[in-house]
């Protein structure tokens, strides 16, 4: 409730101070608030309310069935996208439609293809797009693309985008710009601004706990008879943390701690960091990985990852055998 209340003041004083905008400290002060306030709508108090992690208050400010956030994508779609899909068949080839949603090829168990030669270029419209991929992401629309699926199954979903996405320019971009009178446009560069910065903040967040050197991807046949230590087992293995501190876990909703969010999902985030140490001591008895390294580390190797896995195997490089 503390979070909220800051995330409130944090989007009041961000708006407020971009009306004040053709004077420059105030609208990067502006900027800098109002996208903080976004980052923690999104991060801390949306992605985990809608978790369920705050039901056991029965508080309906807090409740995973009424919340949703200041995103594109519409709360009841990413439920299923991302509480279903992706926590139950994580890092599953083929059934997690997070392993490169749907247009990056983020593993080299994916087959390669000319087109994964803009990889780079589709990770960098991905992350300042971010909010859309994830509207867009249970609408599945590299499936109809590739002809698997028609645009009439995707229409609920399309439309629940649209309504939702329509909702927020309007707020952002007609709403509190003509709020701000001739000083209009520096409202609607600051509210872009702070969109932006959110979008790739959150990027750089989730694929860091998800893609850098290390996590491993499952092929369908191990969900055939896997037990609840093999799910535990398989939560572990395909996540990554972010090693840094109580700022960064804040601003990350604490997906900095990405192995303990995959195993115990529905636990409140903020107690994530009391046991990281016993998931730790838990894996050096068993002699199995925990992947973490400062956000540097972690996001290097997955620049380094997109930018390898665009080109072709080595293999199909070299040339044939006489």
């Amino acid at each position: 409730r503390g979070v909220i209340r800051l995330q409130r003041n944090l989007e009041i004083a961000g708006r407020g101070l971009l009306w004040l905008g053709f004077l420059p400290p105030a609208w990067i002060a502006g900027v800098a608030a109002l996208s903080v306030a976004k980052i923690l709508d999104n991060m801390e108090i949306g992605h985990n309310i809608m978790h369920g992690q705050y039901d056991f208050a029965r508080d309906p400010a807090l409740s995973s069935k009424s919340f949703d956030w200041d995103n594109a994508c519409p709360g009841e779609q990413w439920k299923h996208s991302h509480n279903v899909m992706h926590h139950t068949y994580t890092n599953v080839l083929g059934v997690d439609r997070d392993v490169g949603y749907g247009i990056l090829r983020m593993d080299p168990a994916q087959a390669w293809h000319p087109k994964y030669l803009g990889n780079p270029l589709y990770a960098f419209l991905l992350a300042v797009l971010f909010q859309y991929g994830v509207a867009v992401h249970d609408a599945e629309v590299d499936q109809i693309v590739e002809g698997k699926k028609s645009w009439r199954d995707s229409v609920p979903i399309l439309r629940g985008i649209w309504k939702k996405t329509r909702r927020q320019w309007l707020k952002d971009y007609v709403l509190f710009p003509a709020l701000s009178g001739p000083f209009a446009l520096f409202t609607f560069a600051g509210n872009a601004s702070a969109n932006l910065i959110r979008n790739v903040w959150a990027f750089t967040i989730i694929f860091c706990g998800h893609f850098p050197d290390g996590v491993e991807t499952f092929e369908k046949s191990t969900l055939d008879n896997e037990t609840r230590g093999g799910w535990y087992r398989r939560q572990l293995l395909g996540s990554a943390n972010i090693e840094g501190g109580r700022l960064l876990h804040l601003m990350s909703g604490n997906l900095s701690h990405q192995i303990e969010h995959h195993l115990f999902p529905d636990l409140p985030a903020h107690r994530y960091g009391e046991i990281a140490a016993e998931v730790r001591e838990i894996c050096e008895r068993y002699g199995l990985p925990y992947n973490t390294g400062s956000l540097g580390e972690q996001f290097g190797s997955v620049v380094k990852r997109i930018l390898t896995l665009a080109l072709p195997p080595r293999s199909a490089m070299l040339p044939a055998q006489a």
